[in-house]
């Protein structure tokens, strides 16, 4: 797996300051993606156990509320095995620590679904997963009013609640 970048004070992407993840890879090739570049999986510089070390280093600050994955697109498959490995370090090392994840597939129609994101290595990460926001990125959607979206498709999920639930629950935040 290749990313683009680490922010490691992030206020855009999630509640509270965070450390951002960028990764490299999508097919989904939203018209209007604010990063095209990160579309090519060869993009950016691979994902090494020191760019874990890195990301630890950024989380252990008390003011720091947690990580964010986005892309790319961190369910695709190529990209899902380096993250499940990284999210299982961070909840073991900050359990206190929430993760956001931003994909452009739908949770109940792809992710749960039929889709090339369906693997057992997804629905695994969905444990580690607190707040997932998902929905490809529609332009003619766009509203700069929404909090932590850029399309009024998309939708802020609880993720451990919409588990238990087996329905879709929805943050307050939508």
């Amino acid at each position: 797996m290749n990313y683009s970048v680490i922010k490691k004070t992030d206020i855009a992407d999630g509640e509270g300051v965070r450390v951002t993840l960028f990764v490299s890879g999508c097919r989904n090739m939203c018209k209007g993606c604010f990063q095209p570049c990160t579309w090519n999986f060869d993009y950016g510089q691979p994902f090494t156990d020191k760019t874990v070390e890195e990301i630890l280093e950024a989380l252990s600050f008390d003011y720091i509320q947690g990580l964010t994955l986005l892309g790319g697109e961190p369910f695709e498959p190529e990209n899902q095995k380096d993250l499940l490995e990284l999210l299982k370090i961070v909840k073991e090392k900050y359990p206190q620590k929430d993760v956001w994840c931003f994909t452009g597939f739908q949770l109940d129609k792809e992710i749960l679904g039929k889709s090339r994101a369906n693997t057992n290595t997804a629905k695994e990460m969905l444990k580690y997963i607190d707040v997932l926001v998902d929905g490809r990125f529609v332009e003619s959607e766009k509203d700069l009013t929404l909090n932590f979206r850029g399309s009024r498709n998309q939708r802020i999920i609880l993720v451990k609640d919409t588990l238990d639930s087996g329905k879709i629950v929805l943050s307050k935040l939508n």
